[in-house]
């Protein structure tokens, strides 16, 4: 068991309908110590790649998102979800429908922070369908830009999106599958990993 998978065997809360809560340290109150352990962990899986900039999406995947880009020492961009009179000029759309919030969001980068010239490393905290991930894939594409990898904290493996994006011919890599969860016991069983 890895760094990851013993927090969320330790700490994590499975709910009805799929959901697990790992509010306690990833995306309500923050651990920084295990995000700058993430960051460093995704650098090494990543170190073979020639990384220009981080994408994600807010809210919860820019807190992932920032050790990752800290330990690369390149940008990090954030898709916001919403317009915004502050961003101004040009701008990436794509349609990116959320599995927790059981809605379609819009979601927007300006032209000007996301390039032809960019190898992007996309970052997120949950994989479960794969949609958000299919949103950031766009915007990249409309950019030009290559998506030289995907990196995951938690993917729910017994969903398809992780396949889905896979089978798209993506490297994408989770810190901690989940391969089952029961809300009744708790339990949760993580997929094995190798690396």
């Amino acid at each position: 068991m890895n760094f990851l998978e013993e927090r969320i065997a330790k700490e994590g809360i499975v709910k009805e309908g799929n959901v697990l809560k790992v509010d306690s340290f990833l995306n309500h109150r923050m651990d920084i110590a295990l995000l700058e352990e993430m960051g460093k962990e995704f650098h090494r899986r990543f170190a073979d790649k020639p990384i220009t900039k981080v994408l994600t999406i807010e809210t919860s995947g820019i807190a992932i998102a920032y050790p990752v880009a800290k330990a690369f020492g390149v940008p990090l961009v954030f898709a916001k979800k919403s317009e915004s009179v502050k961003l101004d000029g040009d701008v990436y759309t794509a349609e990116v429908e959320s599995f927790t919030e059981k809605k379609s969001n819009r979601v927007i980068v300006s032209k000007k922070f996301l390039t032809s010239e960019d190898r992007v490393l996309i970052i997120d905290d949950f994989l479960a369908n794969g949609c958000a991930l299919q949103g950031l894939i766009s915007l990249a594409y409309l950019a030009g830009a290559e998506v030289s990898g995907i990196g995951i904290a938690i993917e729910k493996g017994f969903q398809n999106g992780g396949e889905r994006i896979r089978n798209l011919g993506y490297r994408l890599e989770s810190l901690a599958i989940v391969e089952q969860m029961d809300a009744k016991t708790g339990e949760i069983t993580f997929r094995p990993q190798n690396g």
